[in-house]
């Protein structure tokens, strides 16, 4: 049998110390009342769209469109399509549409830029011969995934027919997954695209202390893999067999350890998935409930992603560098990965990645490890500190300012002025909760940040928009487009987000949309989670608290603040509690007057595992202000658990 097992592992103090707009109507309306209607509805309108074949989309005759499928996001639909040329998939030719829950088309984001033309797709050299050109791009290969032939529609370059093979092996850098684009003519290589996406972190070691975790019981064995998302599990990376015990304790508090590795590695997946769920409404790292295998034992200084696992390495003192903005951050690529558009290019790939770690950091907000917007902070690599500062990336040497040459820089060196951005949109110039201050490159004036949660909201939508072709550029304009459609009768985050992108210097583009109306003044900057972000009628609690067998209630709290209005008479309550018995469990809402609302009643005959449920309650008579409670009592004996988030909007 398998079933949620909550467990409390007690570390070591030592150790635990071009893109267009197609058409832009008024507000967004409300989304149906059924999310499935209006994903068909807005599939259904995206493919009307599409066979009308409209100039954006560059079109030919031989051209061929498929629809993937809808992805939703705060009452956006994102519909992405890839294309084929006489049948052959086209490299560069994808594109979104995005439309709002009436199924009106709000942007259309495409990576293609010109028409391919006629284009002969017979080719000239061998697929042995292409592979062989690939093999060669490595130092050493260990397997070759496969090659096909497909058309290469890079924008601003003429559209090829092109082998496209995919090698693993090492390159001179280490650990490398290619796929390499050949001519088809000529035998030349046209394109590389690496797969292994990688940080390099620093800080002083596994500090995220007494943890609970989600692991999995099969017969008398407990295993460390989710049991509801199965794809989620930590491995020995020798022989990659998943950890497994008879005791379900796990970990030494010894740094060195893989085990203990794969316990704050497995801690920080779960409780990102959590973060994915509660602020950004995805499902799972890969957005189908999932995610992949971390394994610990890289012999190594690094950490990576391949698209098929995490690896993560040690620092020179032999630690396994499992933090929470590592892992997040690595894992972060694979949600790239698995947006439209896949990883993303031009230098932006690794600033990305750090936005998700940075807010899983924040989700998590654990006592051990307190939220900043360094990386690699508490994984001493090399004893030189941070690998990286979002709020002032030349302490690490790289740029905090844009310029043309960004896009070609070393890839981590490139994420400097979009860390930079983030901060800016997510802290403001001059935070008052106790992050640093922060400069601008460019422009004057103070930026008030909107907060981490409202920033990755706007980030990940951006990312829903997300071509082949992505750039800092593309980036610009995808995040005021999301901002403006995110939040519809208010220009506080569309300015925020621009004034955040002209103090890095990232250029206006023709594509940017406008905002009109609306507020104009940004709100105060962000507490930690456990507080939501100053200025919303919503928040989530991320910190688990230990539910007592058979003993007193609990509660978790959140604070809601600037909301002046009365509570809603639909406002609803995500509650995640983890239980193996949950009719145990009486679930009650305190609100701030000391009113309690009852979620859920006791019952001896419920035996299912865990209470994962959202409710709906009218709290009109309650002011929207103050501070809530989620309060837990177990009431009958011989099975236990925890609050592990929960997410109150009034």
């Amino acid at each position: 049998m398998k079933r949620r097992t909550p467990l409390i592992i007690a570390l070591a103090a030592g150790t635990a110390a071009a893109s267009a707009m197609v058409a832009v109507t008024g507000p967004a309306t409300a989304a149906p009342v059924d999310p499935s209607a209006s994903a068909k509805l807005a599939a259904d309108k995206a493919d009307a769209l599409v066979a009308s074949r409209p100039a954006i989309l560059h079109a030919g005759t031989n051209e061929s469109f498929q629809q993937q499928k809808t992805i939703q996001s705060f009452g956006m639909n994102y519909v992405p399509y890839k294309r084929t040329y006489k049948g052959f998939p086209v490299e560069g030719g994808d594109f979104v549409v995005v439309s709002d829950s009436t199924g009106a088309t709000k942007y259309t984001s495409v990576a293609q830029g010109a028409p391919i033309g006629e284009l002969s797709t017979v080719a000239k050299i061998s697929d042995t011969a292409a592979a062989a050109t690939a093999k060669a791009q490595l130092k050493t290969v260990s397997n070759v995934e496969g090659t096909k032939l497909v058309i290469l529609a890079e924008e601003g370059t003429a559209a090829k027919l092109a082998w496209s093979t995919t090698v693993a092996g090492t390159s001179a850098e280490g650990p490398s997954r290619l796929t390499v684009d050949v001519d088809a003519a000529t035998g030349k290589v046209l394109r590389t695209t690496e797969r292994v996406t990688d940080v390099t972190g620093t800080g002083t070691g596994w500090i995220n202390g007494s943890v609970s975790i989600d692991t999995t019981l099969s017969g008398s064995t407990y295993s460390m893999q989710d049991p509801s998302h199965t794809t989620i599990r930590c491995q020995n990376a020798t022989g990659n067999a998943t950890f497994t015990g008879s005791d379900n304790v796990w970990g030494n508090g010894s740094g060195t350890d893989r085990e203990t590795g794969c316990v704050d590695a497995f801690y920080v997946a779960q409780k990102q998935y959590a973060m994915l769920s509660s602020w950004l409404g995805r499902n799972g790292q890969n957005g189908s409930g999932g995610a992949w295998p971390i394994r610990v034992g890289l012999n190594d200084q690094n950490a990576y992603y391949d698209g098929t696992q995490v690896q993560i390495g040690k620092n020179t003192a032999g630690q396994w560098i499992a933090s929470a903005d590592v892992v997040g951050h690595e894992l972060g690529h694979g949600i790239d990965d698995t947006t439209p558009g896949g990883i993303s290019r031009s230098g932006t790939q690794e600033f990305v990645a750090d936005t998700i770690g940075a807010a899983t950091e924040w989700y998590i907000n654990n006592p051990n490890d307190a939220p900043d917007y360094q990386v690699g902070e508490e994984v001493n690599l090399v004893g030189s500190g941070p690998i990286r500062y979002m709020y002032n990336p030349s302490l690490a040497g790289d740029s905090n300012c844009y310029s043309s040459s960004t896009p070609g820089s070393e890839v981590h060196a490139a994420a400097g002025p979009g860390n930079h951005w983030f901060y800016l949109m997510a802290e403001g110039t001059n935070p008052t909760n106790g992050q640093p201050t922060s400069t601008r490159c460019s422009g004057s004036g103070a930026i008030t940040g909107l907060g981490i949660q409202n920033a990755i909201k706007i980030m990940y939508n951006a990312m829903l928009m997300k071509t082949s072709t992505s750039s800092y550029l593309k980036y610009r304009t995808w995040t005021l487009t999301a901002a403006k459609n995110l939040f519809p009768n208010s220009c506080t985050e569309f300015n925020t987000v621009k004034a955040a992108w002209d103090a890095v210097s990232v250029p206006a583009q023709t594509a940017d949309p406008t905002c009109t109306g609306g507020g104009t003044t940004p709100p105060p900057t962000t507490t930690p989670p456990t507080t939501p972000p100053t200025g919303t009628c919503t928040g989530t609690n991320g910190t688990d608290v230990t539910i007592p067998d058979a003993g007193s209630a609990v509660s978790s709290s959140i604070a809601i603040s600037n909301c002046a209005r009365a509570a809603s008479a639909t406002s609803t309550i995500a509650v995640n509690i983890v239980h193996t018995y949950r009719g145990d469990l009486r679930v009650d809402l305190v609100a701030p007057d000391g009113t309690v609302y009852n979620l859920k009643a006791t019952s001896s005959t419920d035996s299912a595992d865990n209470v994962n449920t959202t409710y709906t309650k009218n709290l009109s008579s309650e002011a929207a202000n103050g501070t809530w409670q989620l309060r837990v009592q177990d009431i009958y004996r011989a099975d236990t658990g925890y609050i592990n988030s929960w997410t109150l909007t009034v």
